[in-house]
């Protein structure tokens, strides 16, 4: 136990730098990931065939290879490519942060399209079809009805998909971001104590864990609330 409170008492503000950026890389990518997986999903929707493949071999590529693949690529692979490195979008791209959050929004993405392009499939049709008989087009029927019962309906499978993504920024200490793994291993190496440090870092994910299940918890309660008056 000593050794626990030895480690904290030295390294709590690493730890603190480290937790916040891991926070940050969640939240930022979260939010553009569903931002991207909105299109993703109604492409995949679509009647047409090409946006229809477009979208399929997206989400399979990044669902099906690993993630720690996808950041090796966006990476190093980008560095690869004259014009990218001669473009004015390479201080941007070479950064390490950049391409963590790059990579963990196309992920997030794909499984998030797919999580979505499920709930549109659940909404009610009764619902649907009394949109349309109010007279709402097809975008506005999408915007104020089916979207939003549709968001309303992947909650519990989004939040598992969110809590999947803050385990993954672990990967990012790979790419030589000092987020709370990378914090992590410096301090293992510095104390030669594995167990204890990691120990550590193992409570502080599944705190975040937590706070992200009541968060979603409070969503679902939320969005959710007319079915509650229902029973």
């Amino acid at each position: 136990m000593g050794a626990f409170l030895d480690i904290l008492t030295q390294y709590w503000p690493t730890y603190l730098s480290g937790t916040l950026l891991t926070i940050q890389l969640v939240a930022i990518s979260a939010v553009l990931g569903f931002l991207l997986a909105v299109p993703v999903a109604l492409a995949r929707l679509s009647e047409s065939s090409i946006l229809r493949g477009v979208a399929s071999a997206y989400s399979l590529f990044f669902r099906g290879t690993p993630l720690l693949v996808q950041i090796f690529l966006v990476y190093y692979g980008l560095s690869q490519f004259t014009f990218i490195r001669q473009s004015f979008l390479w201080p941007f791209l070479r950064d390490a942060y950049v391409c963590a959050l790059i990579t963990f929004t196309l992920n997030t993405a794909a499984y998030s399209g797919e999580i979505l392009r499920g709930g549109i499939l659940s909404v009610p049709r009764g619902e649907i079809e009394a949109a349309r008989a109010c007279g709402m087009s097809a975008f506005k029927c999408y915007r104020l009805v089916i979207l939003p019962r549709a968001f309303s309906i992947i909650l519990p499978a989004y939040s598992n998909e969110v809590i999947i993504l803050m385990k993954g920024t672990a990967l990012a200490s790979t790419i030589t971001l000092l987020e709370l793994m990378g914090v992590s291993q410096k301090a293992a190496a510095a104390t030669y104590q594995p167990i204890q440090v990691f120990a550590i870092a193992g409570v502080i994910y599944y705190l975040l864990t937590l706070i992200i299940t009541r968060l979603f918890r409070l969503l679902e309660k939320r969005y959710n609330r007319y079915m509650v008056v229902a029973r």
